[in-house]
């Protein structure tokens, strides 16, 4: 910003490095130029600062679409002052006397600028339906106001170069927004909806999947077990067949073993018996010969044996008699009583 100190009939200037100074004296050009510091009379100069660097310019209109309806457009239009003499010889740039330039050339700018926007936009957007002026209204409105106003013949002639159009944003009333909207957040909610119950179908389909692996784990465990339990019965049958087998081995052998045994005490018996039947026969064939008192008298002798023991023994005379009448008796006699 340029500063002017004042002094007892006489002002300095000192300018800044984005604003050209023009300094008239007499209607005539004395300075002019970026950074200029000079001396001059406030009785006779006119002083007018022009800014040289880039200017931004929101501007914000509404239209009128074909099917009637309201739109609001907002642009940014980025310009400068190319022929800065030219910009200060037609608009408003003095310099008041306590220094700053006064703001009516930058308002008369914004105002050539934005009502050249809103000419061709409206004149656009009238013939464009609401749908297309929001589909492809920013791209359209861009191309065409930086062609116009590039090529205006005011704005070249004032010395005013267009750098560049920005259209930021083509938007319907509030209320035609939101019923535009309410399709697309229906769709985006139905999306929303479709994805939490796909993610809960998935939740589903894997918490069954996981029931069918238990399920399938429980069936196998059990099959697993009927398995060991079949050979477990196996492996017991198998014992007690086993243990059978052997017991009948076992008894066999017990058997044989009896049956030799019995057999060989049988044979043994025999062989006694026969001994003995032998040893009575040898016997007896003694006896034959023997007459029958020495009978008698070996039979009282077996049976003393086999006799209880007596205390007291009575002998009568006719036992007596008749026993020593049988011991003294002739063999050839007891023969021929016999035959």
């Amino acid at each position: 910003m340029a500063t002017i100190k004042h002094y007892p009939w006489i002002s300095h200037f000192l300018g800044s490095p984005t604003g050209y100074v023009v300094h008239l004296q007499k209607g005539a050009v004395r300075h002019r130029g970026v950074g200029q510091a000079f001396w001059f009379r406030p009785a006779a100069s006119v002083l007018s600062e022009v800014p040289v660097d880039d200017q931004e310019l929101p501007t914000l209109f509404h239209a009128i679409t074909r099917d009637h309806q309201d739109v609001s457009i907002q642009a940014n239009v980025t310009y400068r002052f190319v022929d800065p003499v030219s910009v200060a010889s037609r608009l408003d740039f003095a310099l008041q006397q306590a220094g700053p330039a006064t703001s009516g050339g930058k308002e008369q700018v914004a105002t050539i600028i934005g009502q050249l926007c809103q000419s061709h936009a409206i004149d656009h957007i009238a013939t464009t339906t609401l749908a297309q002026s929001l589909e492809r209204g920013v791209s359209e409105l861009r191309q065409l106001l930086t062609e116009a106003l590039g090529t205006d013949t005011r704005l070249l002639s004032t010395g005013i170069e267009i750098l560049g159009v920005q259209v930021l944003a083509v938007r319907p009333e509030s209320e035609v927004e939101r019923a535009l909207q309410t399709p697309v957040r229906e769709q985006l909610q139905a999306e929303a909806d479709r994805a939490v119950y796909e993610r809960r179908a998935v939740a589903v389909e894997r918490e069954r999947t996981i029931s069918e692996n238990e399920m399938a784990s429980q069936i196998e465990l059990a099959s697993r077990r009927e398995r060991l339990v079949a050979q477990e019965g196996a492996n017991a049958r198998r014992e007690a067949e086993e243990q059978a087998a052997a017991g009948l081995v076992q008894a066999n052998a017990e058997a044989e073993r009896q049956g030799i045994g019995a057999t060989a005490e049988a044979n043994r018996i025999r062989l006694v018996g026969e001994a003995e039947a032998a040893r009575e026969a040898a016997t007896m064939e003694v006896y034959r010969g023997m007459d029958q008192a020495t009978l008698l008298a070996l039979a009282c002798r077996e049976a003393a044996g086999s006799l209880p023991n007596i205390g007291n023994l009575t002998v009568t005379p006719d036992l007596l008699s008749g026993a020593l009448a049988g011991l003294f008796r002739e063999p050839g006699a007891a023969a021929v009583g016999e035959k």
